[in-house]
């Protein structure tokens, strides 16, 4: 379980960087708008998305190794190839014990090693499985998650630091439901899903063979009978996993308990004995952030087979390994979670695998490496005035709006004040020194780096909020919001063509970059950021008027997206995805006001290739979401993905923009048109 699927608050989109200063010499820019990525044969007042982006579509068809592949997917793919220049450099020269340039190396070298690692085949995670056939009693089990934990591996529920939501200056333990093989519960559950259950018995069924814990516990050959145990009991924890809507409520996964009463819940593990081996307080009160799944797994672990339960731990360590390990690992790991999930074709190639690996273990020294060769130190300055810029829209906005009390407008321009604005590359470098990287095996060094991030981040708890932390490397093509910490975080990676052109015109750098700003900045004001204040607590700060006319507004957007087919029979979640899609409407309305005030303060040229500077602003916009999709990547993302599907974020979001409507002429009964009290804006 990662911690991004714990952090469901802490929103993200990607994109940006931009300049907004007066311009001398405008006529020497371009209008930033590609047409060879245009359909000019679509009507852009019938279907945005494909009008804008149809030439990008065409001209980039999918590869095997892609369920998806838009224009952000491009930019990762270059800065992909810039990280592998800097790590096989890095790689190719003597590089002293210890220092953070070996460790570097010699990870991508041991995962480059691929006759080393297919003779040493299911060895490096015996060790490991060994020791879960030789538990003897559910008494065992306690220091048995102990050490599956701390190696990230996590069965049954995870434990992690974050902020405490009474009181975010403090970083407490968080409890969280885990261990879902396939993913989301709703794999488990609907009837329509079952063809994906039995790809994953046979999944399942085919490693527990190929590591040889079959033989190890004695029942080879009746592999796929164990199997169909494990589901039944990865069935049993889905059916009390809280569901998608619920984790977004803040106040629904906020439930302080002490160490006892968890004690009380979870009574087959010894609760004080599992906190010590994390090296944990037993004293600090914990978050349970789903108490009744906890409670219902307590009855779980009594009621089950202590047999069924030694093969699903050991299932999860050869789950986390297969992709690490021999290619008939790999090749089964891909088959389900590539191919069957998403579509895929072909496997990544072995060096953008094992990059993605040392990006995991050492994200911030090679963090440090790329800053260094791709990211001028101007751009954190043009940064920091553009995000100035955007905060003055929305501080706007928020005193022009309708529905909102002034007491209440007061307190949220008091929270847009005070965001925490993180550009480019944190203050603070991260050490390595605790981390060693050794040449055993490939598998090996990841569980040592698993343990050492582990280890970091269970140091946080009980200690004050660093916010200087960085919940993204500087090389991410991302951007993210954190409600905790009220801050606002723009990674270098991002910060590049072709998201921002300096040669652009700014009409398509706010359409691009600005709205993302935006973005990120309205989701502190969305669904869920709303409940926490400035400083990053939960409460209640909305009078009971303006919160009654925030979910009447929100409610329009979700049941509008639930209107939406994305594929035959299936609908766009509304509810699941509300916060990104007021994310986007509250973005385009933000940046659109910046937009404004810029072309009156003449920065902008009029009319460039035969567009008006609002048309391009919104061709701009589209572009972002350019992609080519798999359906079984539509389906899998629209039940596990908290964004609208990149189609959506233009032809679903754009009919409510008023400015949009006006700019291409969009009339009654033409596809993008929306009756204008249909039309839902909040910010």
């Amino acid at each position: 379980m990662k911690k991004e699927i714990i952090l469901i608050m802490m929103s993200s989109l990607l994109l940006l960087s931009a300049c907004t200063e007066k311009k001398s010499e405008t006529n020497t820019l371009n209008s930033g708008i590609k047409k060879e990525n245009l359909d000019l044969s679509v009507n852009p007042a019938e279907d945005f998305y494909q009008f804008a982006c149809g030439g990008w579509i065409k001209n980039n068809p999918l590869t095997g190794e892609y369920a998806r592949y838009g224009s952000f997917d491009q930019l990762a793919e270059q800065n992909r190839e810039q990280l592998k220049t800097l790590i096989e450099g890095i790689a190719g020269q003597k590089n002293s014990d210890g220092t953070v340039s070996q460790k570097i190396g010699d990870l991508y070298l041991m995962g480059m090693d691929s006759n080393a690692i297919e003779k040493q085949g299911a060895a490096p995670i015996q060790p490991m499985l060994q020791n879960i056939q030789s538990i003897k009693s559910k008494n065992e089990l306690t220091n048995c998650l102990v050490d599956l934990h701390l190696h990230n591996i996590t069965p049954f529920f995870a434990v992690f630091g974050e902020g405490n939501p009474e009181n975010s200056e403090m970083t407490i333990a968080w409890v969280w439901q885990s261990g879902l093989g396939i993913g989301d519960r709703d794999y488990y559950l609907e009837e329509k899903s079952e063809p994906i259950r039995k790809e994953y018995i046979n999944l399942i069924s085919g490693l527990l063979t190929l590591s040889g814990y079959s033989k190890m516990a004695g029942f080879e050959n009746k592999e796929k009978n164990m199997a169909e145990k494990i589901l039944k009991l990865e069935t049993e924890m889905a059916k009390l996993f809280m569901n998608k809507n619920d984790l977004r409520d803040p106040y629904k996964t906020f439930n302080l308990k002490k160490v006892e009463e968890l004690q009380n819940m979870l009574s087959v593990l010894n609760i004080n004995q599992y906190l010590s081996g994390l090296g944990l307080s037993t004293d600090d009160a914990l978050n349970i952030s789903q108490p009744e799944y906890i409670k219902g797994l307590n009855k779980i672990l009594k009621t089950n087979d202590l047999e069924v339960i030694k093969a699903y731990l050991s299932w999860n360590i050869i789950q986390n390994a297969a992709p690490y390990l021999s290619k008939d690992f790999v090749n089964a790991d891909f088959n389900f979670y590539g191919k069957v999930l998403s579509g895929k074709e072909d496997n990544k190639p072995r060096w953008k695998r094992v990059i993605e690996t040392v990006e995991n273990a050492l994200g911030e020294a090679v963090g440090q490496e790329y800053v260094k060769k791709y990211f001028p130190a101007e751009a954190k300055q043009r940064m920091l005035h553009l995000v100035e810029n955007l905060q003055w829209a929305l501080s706007e906005r928020i005193k022009q709006n309708t529905w909102m009390a002034d007491s209440t407008k007061a307190k949220a321009i008091d929270k847009l004040s005070s965001f925490i604005v993180k550009i480019g590359y944190p203050d603070k470098w991260r050490d390595y020194s605790a981390l060693t990287i050794s040449r055993d095996s490939y598998f090996a060094n990841i569980m040592r780096a698993a343990e050492f991030e582990s280890k970091y981040q269970l140091a946080k708890i009980g200690k004050p909020v660093d916010r200087s932390t960085w919940y993204m490397t500087p090389q991410t093509v991302n951007a993210y919001y954190n409600p905790s910490t009220n801050e606002i975080c723009f990674p270098a990676g991002i910060l590049q063509p072709p998201f921002f052109d300096m040669n652009a015109d700014d009409a398509f750098n706010y359409g691009a970059i600005g709205v993302v700003i935006g973005h990120e900045m309205t989701h502190g004001f969305d669904d869920q950021g709303r409940n926490y204040n400035k400083a990053g607590n939960l409460e209640n700060w909305w009078s009971e008027e303006d919160a009654k006319n925030f979910t009447e507004r929100a409610q329009g957007l979700i049941e509008y997206f639930n209107r939406i087919e994305v594929f035959p029979g299936l609908f766009a979640n509304g509810q699941f995805t509300l916060g990104e899609n007021i994310a986007d409407n509250g973005g385009l309305n933000v940046s659109f006001t910046a937009f404004q005030k810029a072309k009156k303060e003449g920065t902008i040229q009029d009319v460039m290739d035969g567009y008006t500077a609002e048309q391009r602003f919104f061709i701009a916009y589209a572009g972002v979401w350019a992609n080519n999709i798999r359906d079984e990547e539509i389906q899998r993302r629209t039940k596990e993905d908290s964004h609208s599907l990149g189609k959506w974020r233009v032809n679903g979001t754009l009919p409510h923009i008023t400015p949009f409507i006006e700019a291409f002429n969009v009339k009654e009964g033409n596809g993008m048109w929306l009756n204008p009290e249909a039309r839902v804006q909040i910010w």
